[in-house]
């Protein structure tokens, strides 16, 4: 009865905040698994719905959701809109000043705040393990779970901290993980690095009926996808692997005259926000972009994703092709590839991961243009220009990506992409004392009065302020409201904090020499190695076309499935006039004769105890598929596959 009362209430809460009146598959699982105490791992695709899994029990309980995810401007993306339904939630990241999170923790700890997020990195700072035991928390949510583990695609040293809250919070706090994309090798790895009390994983399925898997080898990627955008319906992607290419296709397509604009994470705050805007209204059609682009999209009739240059890992392609048709309604993922795809992967792969000596080189770079002694600068944070860092020091930009990525794995740095932090105010006196102040100072009297009229809550917490708006408000210049502001902060009234778009880089460690610096050619050899091995899934994926693209993907996160009837591979078969269990018989009988010898095909079709015809269709379609080859005697061999060295 208590149960059926709880999920009522969380339907209750659903309901009031988002306007829905019953959960997607699977998010009523898990909310009863983590009302219950229990730690959980939510394994829901991209679309799924995964805050509402830990934001509607958290709402409905006493207490605080404490929220872990490395996406700042998604923590910001999240908070905002929960603000926004008069849920008080605060973010603490790397851009935020000593002050600001001071204030923050303690609104969590005395305020009535229902969510904190805050980036993996600020677990281990003392100002955070200060004040965690004082928190009252209802339950710990932890996002892109998979970057907890090594086996990940996308494995942060960061994360490895997250375990250690549990040594300053009640043992009754049940923790959340969830996840787009795990193997089953990750989803172990999760919970035993979470610690976990038993293993309790939550799951529904991978499978996007919806969605037609295809592929199509093509010489000439730009005329085909010109013409297939023309025959398109609809809004959709196009994923590119540069930023350079994002541009040009994006040009090329409105010259064709299809409405489009590009995106990648060199681009301005505010210019990305209104692509991204104009996109999801529909006011452009296709967006061309860097895998830069999906974090926070909710636009449910996306007709279709198309990847001009393939992904280097099948959860990346995976993310990125299931924001197409979270609508239900028919869509489709389309890959385009080319011979020279994997040449451009292999020049990829050695530029991913440059010589150990090169990193050491960009890793003294890097501390010497921040200006940061040696052994000190752990856990401070500095503003971050790459292009400056690569202009000053003539450095090759992919490589001191790469290197900065690798440093970044081996637990040595954070580094974000640029953040757009507003200008803040905070008022530093009480209301008696401003009152004096103003009587006092006429001259600040009336833009003090703006700024109380203009926003609520400084006297409480760090509030974001507009200097533009400001200044239309008043009739004063903008430089003119930034001086006001200045000089009520030198006059420690308030606290003003301006506004900047800039990276980040945080120092996990205090700066090292560089033969303290240990990258161990193992741990090197290792990192590769497992890349490669999710390269190869991925050309697989992409080379092979004799088995369901649904299938193939679904059984890389460890789940089975039926054959979905409409990939490319499908589309084939059916027209064989074959069962799918017809096929796979012939299939195997064939793999199984040509295993041991090299008959010619008179000799294997009379081998197979099944009608001539059908054995026939099989025979054909291997070899226009390129699976069987026939040498110049007419002798045929199962074509192993070509791939990089393993």
């Amino acid at each position: 009865m208590q149960q059926l009362m709880n999920i009522e209430l969380y339907r209750q809460v659903l309901t009031k905040y988002w306007g829905f009146t019953s959960f997607k598959p699977l998010q009523e699982d898990i909310i009863k698994s983590v009302a219950e105490g229990k730690d959980t791992l939510g394994l829901m695709p991209t679309g799924g719905g995964k805050s509402i899994t830990f934001q509607v029990p958290a709402i409905a309980r006493e207490g605080i959701c404490l929220v872990i995810t490395p996406l700042i401007a998604l923590m910001k993306d999240q908070v905002n809109r929960l603000n926004t339904l008069e849920i008080k939630s605060v973010a603490i990241h790397s851009g935020m000043s000593g002050e600001e999170i001071d204030i923050a923790l303690d609104n969590c700890i005395y305020g009535d705040y229902k969510f904190l997020y805050i980036s993996p990195e600020r677990i281990s700072t003392r100002i955070f393990q200060a004040r965690l035991q004082r928190l009252n928390l209802n339950l710990v949510a932890v996002d892109e779970a998979h970057c907890i583990s090594q086996w990940g695609y996308d494995f942060r040293p960061s994360y490895l901290k997250i375990v250690t809250i549990r040594d300053y919070i009640s043992e009754k706090v049940p923790f959340l993980a969830l996840t787009a994309s795990a193997t089953p090798q990750v989803t172990e790895d999760i919970m035993k690095k979470l610690a976990f009390k038993e293993k309790n994983v939550l799951r529904t399925s991978f499978d996007r009926k919806n969605i037609s898997y295809l592929i199509r080898k093509v010489e000439d990627k730009g005329t085909y996808l010109i013409k297939a955008l023309h025959k398109a319906k609809g809004s959709g992607i196009v994923y590119v692997r540069s930023r350079k290419r994002s541009k040009e296709l994006a040009e090329l397509m409105v010259a064709n005259g299809i409405s489009a604009d590009f995106y990648h994470a060199g681009l301005p705050v505010e210019l990305r926000d209104k692509k991204q805007s104009a996109w999801s209204t529909g006011e452009i059609r296709v967006i061309v972009a860097t895998s830069a682009f999906g974090m926070g999209i909710d636009k449910a009739e996306v007709r279709f994703v198309i990847h001009y240059d393939i992904p280097d890992s099948i959860e990346s392609y995976f993310q990125e092709s299931g924001r197409a048709g979270r609508d239900d309604k028919p869509a489709y993922a389309l890959l385009l590839y080319s011979p020279s795809d994997k040449r451009h992967l292999e020049d990829s792969l050695r530029k991913k991961f440059p010589p150990v000596e090169k990193i050491k080189d960009i890793y003294e770079a890097l501390c010497n243009y921040l200006q940061v002694p040696y052994g000190s600068g752990k856990d401070n944070v500095y503003d971050f220009n790459m292009y400056d860092l690569v202009s000053k020091y003539k450095l090759p930009v992919i490589e001191t990506y790469n290197s900065l990525t690798f440093l970044q794995r081996e637990g040595y740095i954070e580094f974000t992409e640029e953040i757009n932090n507003p200008s803040r105010v905070h008022f530093i006196v009480g209301r008696d004392d401003l009152y004096k102040f103003q009587v006092a100072n006429e001259s600040f009297d009336g833009f003090i009065k703006l700024l109380l009229r203009s926003y609520t809550g400084m006297f409480t917490e760090f509030v974001t302020i507009n200097e533009e708006t400001l200044a239309k408000k008043s009739a004063l210049s903008r430089d003119s409201v930034y001086r006001f502001l200045m000089r009520l902060s030198a006059l420690n009234i308030i606290r003003y904090i301006p506004g900047k778009k800039v990276a980040l880089v945080i120092f996990t460690e205090e700066r090292l020499v560089r033969k303290a610096l240990k990258i161990s050619p193992e741990n090197y050899l290792h990192v590769k190695e497992k890349y490669i091995m999710r390269l190869n899934k991925m050309i697989d994926y992409a080379d092979f076309n004799t088995r369901c693209r649904a299938v193939t993907l679904l059984d890389y996160f460890g789940e089975e499935s039926d054959r979905c009837g409409i990939c490319d591979v499908c589309r084939e078969r059916n027209e064989l006039d074959l069962s799918k269990y017809e096929f796979d018989l012939i299939l195997e009988e064939i793999k199984d004769i040509l295993a041991g010898q090299k008959p010619d095909a008179q000799e294997l079709v009379s081998k197979i105890n099944y009608p001539e015809e059908k054995v026939i269709k099989v025979l054909r379609w291997l070899l226009d598929h390129n699976k069987i080859v026939m040498d110049d005697r007419h002798l045929l061999t199962w074509k192993e596959p070509d791939l990089f060295s393993r």
